[in-house]
């Protein structure tokens, strides 16, 4: 299992470029942001970019019903990022968001030679992923449901008779009380879209008890060793009690592959 680590996009550049460099030298096998609210995830990426040379630069996800595939190529090609190294996630609420995921990765595809990533909760949208798109990112889920989300796209792909994308579990990271209050804080917000809180319903749990919320960095790799199976990459979404360079460095290491 391979693994990758997460920035909210609207940290400081310069925590951008620095867990992004160091995400390459400890052998992290993507660096990742979001793309939230009035924050432009791929500019962030750019930055990441620049500091880097091999390591994967993932941004999870645009949603497509504030921009559309125009607006997102545009966005790829002004920020100048390499498209061999780039997974594009994508991704889309309801009404009408598998319509709009299909009709948005083919549009994406005309236009740009690199790995679109579809964002996928439920079952129909888990389908759609293995049929159309080159990787897939979960969010907010535990292990045993990213094995039985894993199945959904598996179906998807062999209706399709394509290979199955490449499965990202996207969990959230944090050490200390401190950063475990902002994690919970986080959790709660998203528990308040309807969307996410019909995604805990049908798994039985409350939105931390699908994070590695450690006590200390001890607690790590025990509780990354619960994933190991359940996706082919997990991208760890470092969450810290103060946004700050030595602070998110810090973590990155104690998370850092084997």
């Amino acid at each position: 299992m391979a693994h990758g680590i997460a920035l909210f996009a609207g940290v400081a550049p310069e925590i951008v470029r620095a867990v992004a460099r160091e995400a390459e030298a400890l052998g992290y096998s993507s660096f990742w942001v979001n793309h939230p609210g009035a924050t432009d995830g791929l500019a962030a990426l750019a930055a990441a970019a620049g500091a880097t040379k091999h390591v994967a630069l993932g941004v999870g996800v645009i949603p497509l019903h504030t921009r559309g595939p125009e607006s997102i190529v545009a966005g790829v090609r002004a920020q100048a990022l390499p498209l061999d190294r780039l997974l594009l996630g994508v991704g889309s609420p309801n009404p009408q968001s598998l319509r709009r995921v299909r009709e948005g990765i083919a549009a994406l595809r005309a236009e740009l030679r690199t790995r679109l990533v579809v964002a996928a909760l439920g079952p129909r949208m888990c389908r759609l992923a293995g049929e159309v798109a080159d990787g897939v990112l979960f969010n907010w889920l535990t292990p045993e449901h990213a094995r039985r989300s894993a199945e959904w796209v598996r179906e998807g792909a062999a209706a399709a008779n394509r290979p199955v994308p490449r499965l990202f579990a996207y969990v959230r990271l944090a050490v200390g009380p401190a950063a475990l209050e902002r994690l919970r804080k986080e959790g709660d917000r998203y528990a308040g879209i309807p969307a996410y809180a019909d995604h805990f319903a049908r798994m039985g749990v409350k939105p931390l008890e699908t994070a590695i919320a450690a006590p200390g960095p001890e607690a790590i790799a025990p509780a990354l060793a619960r994933w190991q199976g359940a996706a082919d990459e997990v991208v760890l979404r470092a969450v810290t009690a103060e946004d700050t360079v030595a602070e998110t460095v810090a973590l990155a290491r104690a998370a850092r592959p084997a």
